[in-house]
């Protein structure tokens, strides 16, 4: 197999995998809308990192679309998570930290997000810009834009492309580790982790043709993503808190346990930024293509 050859088995089947799920998708099949966003990511991904192999003044407005829908399927879901999220830190306060209202508060904000989202979510699957998007998709595989790479050997050619991305994010994970505590850090590690994603994608496709060395990459880089995405998620709950908090001031209920969750959330991105350094200086040895 050349290299145009793995990288358009990994683009196919990313692209079957959101036609099966759109069906899933409408019908609020549990897990259906990550699966599809999962897949659309992996597809605008696989454009990105091996530019050398696809022409990218086709694949760069595909990418276009696919960030948009990923960003739509991905508003419930982010707002489900995070839901359960502080669910499930209010629950496990003891009772006689909880003043006030709260998961009466917290069950109201989570289903008016979930209502809003849903429709938003229905209108996108029935847009022509998402039809447009599937038709471009079937065009693009039928008749893919290969560059002369596609036809070298296909270890160094996607080698290269999955060295070039791991180094993408050992250039951000420095680079944040570097800010100090703040908006700053947190904005980097959050990009960290999305070419973290990318990489680990990028070596998912570079796997048939390299092997073992990608698979440790894989496993690198999921490690990876998770403790940042333990870090952004809480980043989003401290922001929920503190709109949730003024919504409770202002009608005269107490903040208290707001705050509470706040403080323990802040402490759970202090704990994996400590952790950050060993972890990455780890990941980073093992992480060899």
């Amino acid at each position: 197999m050349t290299p145009g050859d793995h990288v358009l088995a990994y683009v196919r089947a990313q692209r079957d995998a959101i036609l099966a799920l759109d069906p899933a998708v409408r019908q609020e099949t549990e897990d259906a809308v990550h699966d599809m966003r999962v897949a659309t990511r992996r597809l605008r991904s696989t454009l990105r990192s091996f530019r050398k192999v696809l022409d990218r003044g086709v694949t760069d407005p595909i990418g276009v679309e696919l960030k948009w829908l990923a960003g739509e399927l991905g508003v419930g879901r982010d707002q489900e998570v995070l839901a359960e999220r502080l669910t499930e830190g209010l629950d496990d306060l003891p009772h006689t930290l909880v003043s006030g209202p709260m998961g009466e508060r917290l069950q109201t904000w989570a289903k008016a997000q979930h209502r809003g989202s849903r429709r938003r979510l229905l209108g996108v699957l029935d847009s022509g810009r998402y039809l447009t998007l599937l038709d471009t998709l079937d065009a693009f595989v039928a008749d893919p834009p290969l560059r002369t790479a596609a036809e070298g050997k296909p270890a160094k050619v996607l080698a290269k492309a999955v060295r070039k991305d791991l180094g993408k994010v050992s250039d951000l994970v420095e680079q944040a580790l570097g800010e100090p505590p703040g908006h700053e850090r947190d904005e980097g590690l959050h990009e960290a982790r999305k070419k973290a994603k990318r990489t680990r994608y990028a070596a998912e496709t570079a796997t048939p043709a390299i092997g073992g060395p990608a698979k440790a990459l894989v496993k690198s880089m999921k490690s990876l993503q998770s403790l940042l995405g333990e870090h952004q998620d809480s980043v989003m709950a401290r922001q929920a808190l503190r709109e949730l908090s003024a919504v409770a001031h202002a009608a005269g209920e107490s903040a208290f346990t707001y705050g509470l969750l706040y403080g323990r959330e802040e402490r759970r991105a202090e704990l994996v930024e400590k952790e950050l350094p060993t972890a990455w200086d780890r990941i980073r040895g093992a992480a060899e293509v």
